[in-house]
């Protein structure tokens, strides 16, 4: 739960803050050589503040998460990139790699999409734990 919660604000802060400057984003996203950055900045800004809206409050968990974690992937390999030019091997390279907060919340989002929400969500009001093993296995016994 709290590493939902904490991504879902995360991720609502920077979506917020993008849609209330995308002159500003679409230049930078046009600075990248991003295509059709009058499209990608309002499309990515939109994503990161209703998927982390859905995020945060636990609904649509797992498939909220799939959208986020590719922005965070094309961050990476955009605006990122430059911070790989002095890894000069494998293990540099993870070093770095391992250093970018973009990879901790990739790694956070997979979590959620593999696990879903939690037991404090939205998700579990509405689906009543549908699809959870453990609750099959105790009703089935």
């Amino acid at each position: 739960m709290l590493a939902r919660l904490v991504i879902g604000l995360v991720f609502v802060k920077t979506g917020w803050g993008k849609l209330h400057n995308l002159d500003s984003v679409i230049e930078f996203f046009r600075s990248l050589g991003i295509p059709a950055p009058e499209i990608q900045a309002p499309f990515a800004a939109s994503m990161e503040f209703l998927c982390g809206l859905a995020v945060l409050a636990g609904l649509f968990t797992r498939l909220a998460s799939i959208p986020l974690i590719v922005i965070m992937i094309v961050a990476i390999k955009t605006a990122k990139m430059a911070d790989f030019a002095d890894a000069t091997g494998p293990i540099e390279w993870l070093n770095v790699l391992f250093g970018l907060s973009e990879f901790l919340y990739i790694v956070l989002l997979v979590w959620l999409a593999l696990r879903g929400a939690g037991a404090f969500s939205l998700d579990r009001v509405l689906f009543r734990g549908a699809g959870d093993p453990q609750r099959e296995a105790a009703s089935a016994g």
